[in-house]
């Protein structure tokens, strides 16, 4: 059973930029869709990227298209969100997660627990 660990959240100004990490354990090394996913108290969780199993494809949410990068690790079971210019909306728990085909739905069947992630100055 695949576990994943969602980590590198915390405070930042608006504008600022922060990285995530997700680590995955338990499953087959390299073989999963990764992504993450967000939900800030009182809304739907809202989903923003995910990476192929090979990495070679990438697909975002309109909301975060152009603003945060998504990467696989060179152990394969590590991924990570790279989010700039960050803004107060962007406040939320984020969590990483293995996605569901089609990749570009942005939904996911496993995750762990996420990151408080929390844009203000």
């Amino acid at each position: 059973e695949v576990q994943l660990q969602a980590s590198g959240g915390g405070l930042v100004q608006p504008g600022g930029s922060l990285r995530l990490s997700c680590t995955a354990s338990g499953g087959p090394r390299g073989d999963n869709a990764l992504g993450w996913f967000r939900q800030a108290p009182g809304k739907e969780r809202e989903g923003l990227a995910c990476t192929s199993p090979s990495a070679g494809s990438a697909y975002y949410s309109e909301t975060v298209k152009g603003r945060f990068t998504i990467a696989r690790g060179f152990a394969s079971n590590t991924m990570y969100l790279q989010m700039n210019s960050l803004k107060p909306e962007d406040t939320a728990v984020y969590y990483c997660g293995i996605c569901r085909q089609p990749y570009y739905s942005l939904t996911y069947d496993v995750w762990g627990q996420g990151t408080q992630v929390t844009v203000s100055s």
